[in-house]
C-alpha cells in the first residue's frame, strides 16, 4: 500500500522586528558582491518574546541581477532571560527599480517584490524550536526589517 506523505501547513509562530544599523558595503569579493547590515537592536513577539540583541547581522550577496541572497544571524533573549539564536537565509528578489528603491530607503509595497527565508533556530531553554522547520516572510523598511515566521507543519 502507498501512502501519501502529509501536506504542510503554515502556523504562526512569532513576528520580529529587527532595527539595523548602517550598511557596510564590501564590493566585490571571491563571494560576489557582499554587503554586510548589522542588527542594532529589535524585539520579538509570539511563541517567544523578548528583544532582539545587538551584535548580530545580515551577510549578503548581491547577485549579478540585483536579487540578495539573505544570511541573516542575531540573537533574542526572553523576558524570563532565555536565548533564542535565530540564522534565516533567503532571497530578496523583484523588479531592479523596486530593489534600488529598497536600497534608498523607499517606502515599497512588501507585495511589489519577494522576500523570503527560512530559519533554524537553537534554544538551550526551548528545545521545542529546535525540532521543526520554520519559514518567514519579510517587509523591508529604511532602517529595519519586520518578518513573520511560521512553523511548517
Amino acid at each position: 500500500m502507498t501512502v501519501d506523505p502529509p501536506v504542510p501547513s503554515l502556523e504562526y509562530a512569532f513576528e520580529v522586528v529587527a532595527d539595523l544599523g548602517p550598511l557596510e558595503d564590501h564590493g566585490m569579493t571571491r563571494a560576489g558582491h557582499r554587503r554586510i547590515i548589522p542588527v542594532v537592536g529589535g524585539s520579538i513577539r509570539g511563541a517567544f518574546t523578548g528583544k532582539i540583541l545587538r551584535g548580530g547581522a545580515d551577510w549578503q550577496t548581491v547577485r549579478p541581477d540585483g536579487s540578495i541572497e539573505i544570511d541573516g544571524r542575531y540573537s533574542a533573549r526572553a523576558d524570563d532571560g532565555s536565548l533564542l539564536y535565530i540564522r534565516a537565509r533567503g532571497v530578496r528578489s523583484g523588479d531592479p527599480a523596486v530593489l534600488e528603491a529598497l536600497l534608498g530607503g523607499a517606502d515599497v509595497d512588501p507585495a511589489a517584490y519577494y522576500f523570503r527565508a527560512a530559519l533554524t533556530l537553537e534554544s538551550a531553554d526551548h528545545p521545542e524550536f529546535e525540532s521543526s522547520v520554520y519559514v518567514a516572510s519579510y517587509v523591508r523598511e529604511a532602517n529595519r526589517v519586520r518578518y513573520v515566521a511560521y512553523r511548517v507543519s
